[in-house]
């Protein structure tokens, strides 16, 4: 029996899933949530399989609602997100915060089952309009990022072993300068320190 919740601020939505999985086999609806905080205090109480999760609710809103729910002690319920909208940054944000799927609202009843199922067994369940964006945005080219002439001259003279002084010296600048460069590098390069960022700026031609 897979127990779930039911989290949409629509109440005829709620009702038609209710009798939508009373009538499936094998489904028992355990709770319904009118919003994301809801949501949370009643998967912590009733410890459903799945919740079916809208994205736009008052109080609180799925994606934020996913990330408190997945991080309950173990056994976390799952969180398979079902709802109308299917942006590129909602699609993202969803599955970072946690959830085990993406369907939309107007799959056909039979995809829903399925994926529910297929969550509660530990899979994934994706809609194919969702599936596609992902791996289309997965294909897309890394946003490109631009250094300043300086910052590709201090960047050369680190991936030389040289030091921020020895750097200063050359360049004719001073050293807390060359740290102020340095410190954009990273910030551009989203690294932490001088290996990673030549070995990033390796990777992407800059150097």
């Amino acid at each position: 029996m897979i127990r779930l919740l039911i989290a949409d601020d629509h109440p005829v939505v709620r009702a038609g899933l209710a009798g939508l999985f009373a009538d499936e086999e094998g489904f028992e609806v355990v709770g319904e949530a009118i919003d994301g905080a809801a949501a949370i205090d009643i998967a912590a109480k009733e410890r459903p399989d799945v919740v079916l999760m809208d994205l736009r609710m008052p109080v609180l809103d799925g994606v934020a609602a996913t990330a408190r729910i997945v991080a309950l002690d173990a056994p976390a319920p799952r969180v398979l997100i079902l709802t109308t909208y299917e942006s590129d940054d909602q699609i993202l944000a969803a599955i970072e915060a946690g959830a085990a799927g993406y369907l939309l609202k107007a799959a056909p009843q039979d995809e829903i089952v399925a994926g529910i199922r297929s969550v509660a067994a530990g899979q994934t369940a994706l809609s194919p309009a969702v599936a596609a964006r992902l791996v289309s945005r997965m294909r897309e080219p890394a946003a490109s990022v631009t250094l300043t002439p300086r910052e590709i001259e201090v960047l050369r003279l680190v991936a030389r072993g040289r030091s921020n002084k020895l750097i200063g010296a050359d360049l004719g600048i001073g050293e807390s300068t060359v740290k102020t460069h340095l410190l954009k590098v990273f910030e551009k390069l989203e690294v932490a320190d001088r290996t990673h960022a030549v070995t990033v700026a390796m990777e992407r031609g800059i150097l």
